[in-house]
């Protein structure tokens, strides 16, 4: 996004998608608003309380759910051969959604103190991993390391599947259903995690 939006004034109305830059920026203000907002509601509430964790993660399951249900009621055009067009600029309503959402589990997992799982981009991830002067050391001897490994394939195989399920059904919200449907598994999982009273010390 970043690059696009660096791009997007030298290169202008000479390229395919004259407006991509302005889509890339709405999501990055979109990304910081997110950040801004869920830290400063996960540092008021307790980032390590129960309730503070299913409400985060309710707000963001819900974002994505109601995008979903946004294409899905053909507000915003979900067929994957006509979304890479610039005209339709309904589409910053899931993009502004997708990318607010999208910085609360950022959030989640430097509140964790697991800054080392891979929650949006992963060439940082890998560049740790790959310079992890323990890389070699037994499975059981470095969790860091294998919650990276982890974290990056489980980006990948998301990725994949994802690309494959939106190709089969020719439309993205079937990927947004399922995505939705994961982070909701999420949430109740944090309903139903042991309570550690030591981590809030």
């Amino acid at each position: 996004n970043t690059i696009f939006v660096g791009s997007g004034g030298s290169l202008g109305h000479h390229t395919n998608k004259p407006y991509g830059w302005a889509k890339s920026l709405i999501s990055i203000v979109c990304f910081i608003l997110g950040a801004f907002f869920f830290s400063r509601f996960c540092r008021y509430l307790g980032a390590l309380r129960r309730g503070t964790l299913v409400t985060s993660f309710l707000i963001q399951s819900t974002f994505i759910l109601v995008t979903a249900a946004i294409i899905e009621a053909g507000v915003v055009d979900g067929f994957t051969p006509r979304v890479s067009q610039d005209i339709d600029w309904r589409q910053v309503i899931p993009i502004t959604l997708l990318s607010f959402q999208s910085a609360g589990q950022m959030v989640g997992s430097r509140m964790l103190n697991m800054s080392e799982i891979p929650t949006v981009v992963v060439t940082s991830v890998l560049c740790d991993f790959a310079s992890d002067p323990k890389l070699t050391d037994p499975l059981r001897s470095n969790a860091k390391r294998n919650r990276r490994m982890l974290g990056f394939l489980g980006i990948l195989f998301g990725a994949v599947a994802g690309g494959w399920i939106s190709k089969s059904a020719g439309q993205v919200q079937s990927v947004l259903w399922l995505a939705g449907g994961i982070k909701l598994l999420v949430t109740v999982s944090w309903m139903l995690w042991p309570e550690k009273p030591s981590l809030e010390g």
